[in-house]
């Protein structure tokens, strides 16, 4: 069993934490954001959900059980072939749809200035009716986001967040300044494997899955293409400005996923600098993806209404 450091020998992470991030990677798989055959690292996994590998090492397990994922010896665990189909049971839809709608209501309260920098945790169970263990659940979320600490002794305090349309477009022109760089760096090199996983999502997206996936996974969906492409130039520097970025952006962009038709879009031209990456042709996906930055910025221009706080 692995071991983390300050866990001792034998010890195993509280079941109700270790069921949850079954539950929500089971959920990602469900909704095909990781189609059959995906590699799911456990330090990424930790990384993303704020906890240490050793309760995501248990859930992978736990999902290993139940036939969601296959575990190999020395490589980790993979999404197996019935493991989109097997991943529902695991997902826990009734509770988790409810908390997402929460999640969901209080992202876009915050973004409109409904919500307080400061708040308790009695008065936050009360706004928006969730009991102490949801809203545990939904605050560690919120806290592994970035947009919200705990107070010391009191409460929470929300973080500075984009809420202008202005500030979201900074944050793209900065992308625009790193990403297209990122394909020209010395010794890029685009992990097979990655490339098969990306290219898996897209085609998924684009045979539907556009159309059913939640904001979270639709969201999701392009913050790790754009983190695997740019990963794979070997700049630890470039990688963790986006990573920042893609945190600081994520309520704001909730707004512009209720217009799903340029997803459609989106999802042809990654694939297009896929075929390019896996051809050695860096130049030309460099240029694809400044003219593929440039495009999104030209739509949130014309989304700026829905962009704006209400």
């Amino acid at each position: 069993m692995e071991q983390v450091f300050g866990t001792p020998p034998g010890a195993r992470a509280p079941r109700g934490m270790v069921e949850e991030l079954a539950a929500a990677i089971a959920g990602e798989i469900g909704s095909g954001m990781a189609p059959p055959g995906t590699h799911l690292p456990a330090q990424s996994l930790a990384d993303r959900f704020g906890v240490s590998r050793f309760p995501v090492s248990q859930a992978l397990r736990l999902l290993a059980e139940h036939g969601v994922l296959r575990a190999e010896p020395r490589r980790g665990f993979f999404v197996a072939e019935a493991g989109p189909d097997r991943a529902g049971a695991m997902a826990g839809r009734g509770d988790r749809d409810r908390l997402s709608q929460v999640y969901f209501a209080m992202a876009e309260d915050r973004v409109a200035g409904r919500l307080p920098d400061s708040i308790s945790e009695a008065a936050l169970r009360d706004r928006y009716g969730v009991s102490k263990g949801q809203l545990a659940q939904l605050l560690d979320r919120i806290a592994a986001e970035g947009w919200a600490e705990r107070r010391p002794g009191y409460g929470w305090r929300f973080s500075s967040v984009l809420t202008t349309p202005d500030a979201l477009e900074q944050t793209y022109r900065l992308r625009l300044a790193i990403e297209p760089a990122a394909l020209l760096e010395p010794g890029y090199r685009l992990d097979p494997e990655t490339a098969a996983q990306c290219r898996a999502v897209e085609e998924h997206m684009l045979a539907g899955g556009i159309e059913t996936a939640s904001a979270d996974a639709l969201y999701e969906r392009g913050v790790r293409y754009h983190e695997a492409v740019v990963g794979a130039s070997g700049n630890p520097f470039m990688l963790d400005t986006l990573r920042r970025v893609n945190r600081i952006r994520r309520l704001l962009v909730y707004r512009s996923l209720t217009d799903r038709e340029r997803f459609y879009r989106q999802a042809r031209e990654h694939l297009a600098m896929l075929d390019l990456l896996q051809a050695g042709r860096n130049a030309e996906a460099a240029e694809a993806m400044r003219a593929h930055l440039s495009e999104v910025v030209t739509s949130l221009r014309r989304m700026r209404g829905l962009l704006e706080a209400r």
